[in-house]
């Protein structure tokens, strides 16, 4: 019943246990697309679940689909949450996730390379000077990624100091004059905002990070799914942060880092 969890299924290449996915999984992974659809995350549909007579329900720990899994269990279906707000939940949901279906050292091997991932990234940013950064969510109103988040936990191996991480929430509003007060030397921008990240903050160049030419755009995807493709993930976000990096070292005249 979430996209992050149907990619894990897929990842174990265990996707031919599947009877039902969530739209946006049906929308985006080939590999079920032509499974029947039961919802998503805000709109589940308890008849369509039903109809397919599953074994087992897999759903992640949400108040919108509360109902949703007391009514299953009331019926007699199996349903077992599965966490994904931080790295250590994720990385236990595909253990978890593993152990159910048979696919256990699948899913230590998946994890093993997640892990070597971030202790490689940690290693090569540590031999870099450490800076503030914020990553966007949704610009207006204004949503960042905080201490709560796996994207923290990223964000913390990629060499950078997270300045929301004052927030214990894992995706916090915060007002615009926090972010010109923190003055972060970094902005990742995930948003879906048409205007380019470059272009949208270049109003605010009293922050260090737009003063500096240091604002960079990443995609969408790279924040929304906390699925199995974590290591891909953080590789990726080092890549879009040694771009700002070159762009704005270009922009000074200097040689590209």
């Amino acid at each position: 019943m979430n996209p992050s969890l149907t990619q894990m299924l897929i990842a174990l290449d265990a996707q031919h246990l599947l009877v039902g996915v969530d739209e946006y999984s049906a929308d985006h992974e080939s590999a079920v697309a032509a499974l029947p659809r039961v919802g998503g995350l805000f709109n589940p549909s308890l008849e369509a679940v039903v109809a397919l007579e599953p074994d087992l329900v897999i759903v992640v720990p949400s108040v919108q689909q509360r109902d949703f899994r007391t009514r299953l269990r009331e019926l007699g279906v199996e349903v077992i949450e599965l966490g994904g707000d931080t790295l250590d939940q994720i990385l236990g949901s595909i253990q978890t996730l593993g152990d159910r279906i048979g696919r256990s050292q699948m899913a230590r091997e998946r994890i093993a390379a997640i892990q070597r991932t971030w202790t490689d990234v940690a290693r090569e940013a540590s031999l870099r000077p450490r800076r503030s950064a914020v990553l966007i969510i949704q610009r207006d109103p204004l949503y960042l990624v905080g201490g709560g988040s796996y994207l923290n936990s990223m964000l913390d191996a990629a060499g950078l100091d997270n300045a929301a991480a004052e927030y214990s929430d894992a995706y916090p509003r915060v007002s615009l004059e926090w972010l010109i007060a923190v003055g972060p030397q970094l902005i990742i921008d995930s948003s879906a905002d048409p205007v380019a990240a470059a272009d949208h903050w270049s109003r605010w160049s009293s922050i260090p990070a737009v003063a500096e030419g240091r604002v960079v755009a990443v995609p969408q995807s790279l924040v929304t799914l906390p699925g199995p493709d974590l290591d891909r993930s953080l590789r990726a976000l080092v890549a879009a942060i040694r771009s700002a990096d070159e762009i704005s070292d270009s922009s000074d005249g200097a040689e590209p880092r």
